[in-house]
């Protein structure tokens, strides 16, 4: 009978439990919602609170210097507290940061708001992945995993046009339409700050999130050692590794990149081709995690066909080139080319952190960790573009933006994994 219990007990684990992927995804699709608006609202943030474009370059600091400090802390909370618990806290705090600045707009309160949602947005992306093997099964959980990074592209590209839907009823004559949820918002908005809507929204959001947390009732995970966050003892022996602390660096640089260019794409297209924030440019970022997304697609088939080095430096080449053009180039040719190196970058993580964990032979869940906190270099990148734009003009400012990508088309060429990707020819 006992033996009876555990064969039924792995049946049951080898079924995916849909209910708990589906809410994996819609925290994904959380997380990208609050993530990823940054780069619309920058223009808007740039004229309501008179910032010079450094000042500007604090907010994505404010957010991404969060993983760096809460990435490695988040696995221990995950391992001590459980998934339901961490879950519900990361989204409890999220929550208080878009309060605070939905309720006091101003760029003093705006940084520790940022702050408090990158503080959410780390403890959650640690603790969803785990949770995703064991709800969908570890047969499905490639599959699983791509599936929620195509809905973390989507709520990236739907981000936008909510912003673009609400900054253009509220404040006019849009604001009394008939739209309920525009006059709710019209009601405690600033009309000089319809921006600040957003994050109305997303008080709303994590609060439903946190109530749907709740009252799920979460499948008990079982950490692989590939997972386990490890003690600090075992993160500064990682450290003396100076394989770790290279590729470390190439995921700084890849997220510096990547949000170093999303965050300027409206403001330059505003700036030197005179494009509407509000609307042609919030669509243009839209576009470019949309690209983003799509890459990673056909990022799938080249895996099979061809060595991920070979791959990763044909993306970083072809992002140089792209971003090139989108500087130098006309306006019409600026607006699209800005996305499509959404479409080059859309390979580079998963490349970057896979050969870095095929790099080391063991503690790949303290190697995880440090990978992870090296996203702060979403923080920095935009943060030092902004600050040669006050000097020298955006467009020579993203010059800048070379040096990272010119790091990540170099792993292409010094790594030497313990184990290649397979390919079919």
């Amino acid at each position: 009978a006992a033996g009876e219990r555990v064969e039924h007990g792995r049946a049951r684990a080898l079924k995916p439990n849909y209910l708990m992927v589906g809410l994996v995804f819609l925290i994904f699709f959380a997380i990208s919602l609050l993530t990823n608006i940054l780069g619309p609202l920058i223009p808007d943030i740039i004229k309501g609170f008179s910032l010079s474009l450094g000042m500007a370059g604090f907010l994505p600091f404010a957010f991404f210097i969060a993983y760096g400090v809460m990435s490695i802390p988040s696995g221990m909370l995950v391992e001590r507290y459980r998934e339901k618990v961490v879950i519900a806290a990361a989204f409890s705090v999220a929550f208080v940061g878009s309060l605070a600045f939905a309720l006091f707009p101003n760029f003093a309160v705006g940084l520790p708001s940022l702050f408090l949602i990158g503080i959410g947005m780390a403890m959650l992306q640690v603790a969803i992945n785990p949770l995703l093997r064991v709800a969908g099964g570890e047969k499905q959980f490639a599959f699983f995993s791509v599936a929620a990074q195509l809905v973390f592209g989507l709520a990236s590209f739907i981000s936008p046009q909510i912003y673009s839907y609400l900054v253009g009823r509220l404040g006019g004559e849009g604001s009394r339409d008939g739209n309920a949820i525009v006059a709710a918002l019209a009601r405690v908005v600033p009309p000089e700050l319809p921006w600040i809507s957003m994050y109305w929204v997303f008080m709303v959001v994590t609060a439903v999130m946190v109530a749907i947390v709740l009252v799920t009732r979460f499948p008990r995970v079982e950490l692989t050692e590939s997972e386990r966050a490890g003690a600090w003892a075992t993160h500064r022996a990682l450290l003396r590794n100076p394989h770790v602390l290279l590729y470390a660096l190439g995921i700084f640089c890849y997220v510096g990149a990547e949000q170093g260019i999303a965050n300027w794409i409206s403001q330059f297209l505003s700036s030197y081709h005179g494009f509407d924030p509000q609307t042609t440019g919030a669509t243009a970022v839209g576009r470019f995690w949309l690209l983003m997304t799509i890459g990673c697609l056909l990022g799938l088939v080249l895996l099979k066909l061809m060595d991920s080095r070979t791959v990763l430096k044909i993306a970083a080449a072809a992002a140089m080139a792209t971003l090139a053009v989108a500087q130098f180039g006309p306006a019409g040719v600026a607006l699209y080319a800005f996305p499509f190196i959404g479409f080059c970058l859309s390979v580079m993580w998963s490349i970057i952190f896979a050969l870095a964990l095929n790099s080391v032979a063991e503690h790949h869940g303290s190697f995880s960790g440090i990978l992870c906190t090296a996203i702060i270099g979403g923080a920095i990148a935009p943060l030092v573009v902004g600050w040669l734009g006050d000097r020298v003009g955006l467009r020579y400012a993203m010059l800048f933006l070379y040096l990272p990508l010119g790091y990540i088309l170099s792993i292409g060429f010094w790594s030497r994994p313990l184990v290649n990707n397979e390919t079919v020819i």
